[in-house]
């Protein structure tokens, strides 16, 4: 599962070595909402992501009420999705929206380190 995810958070795509803490395998679809544990079911994610996400499949969009379901990185493209615009990940579509706001990627701390990781040149800029 690591490989087929770079070794990256399938999320946020911090890579595990600057993560601080071993990535982590998340069920897309919980065992609690009957997702199985199998390899397309599960995703690689980072401590952080993995926290947020939790059980949850999907999020509210806070204009409108409206669920929206989270990305799936089983299902989705995430540069259909997503883009780094600086070290801010930013939607492109309802989903990176709420996938953004649950798992709060854009957490100042979180623009932060990946600011940082870009000068290194360990995480993507566009």
């Amino acid at each position: 599962m690591a490989q087929r995810a770079g070794w990256r958070c399938e999320y946020c795509l911090i890579h595990e070595e600057d993560a601080g803490f071993p990535h982590q395998v998340d069920h897309i679809l919980s065992r609690k909402h009957g997702g199985s544990t199998s390899f397309e079911n599960l995703a690689y994610a980072c401590v952080i992501c993995n926290r947020y996400k939790g059980s949850d499949v999907a999020s509210i969009e806070p204009q409108t009420g409206e669920a929206i379901r989270i990305f799936d990185p089983r299902r989705d493209r995430w540069t259909d999705h997503f883009r780094i615009h600086g070290a801010v990940i930013e939607p492109n579509s309802k989903i990176a929206s709420a996938t953004v706001l649950l798992l709060r990627m854009n957490a100042p701390e979180r623009i932060l380190e990946r600011g940082l990781l870009q000068i290194l040149g360990r995480y993507p800029r566009r």
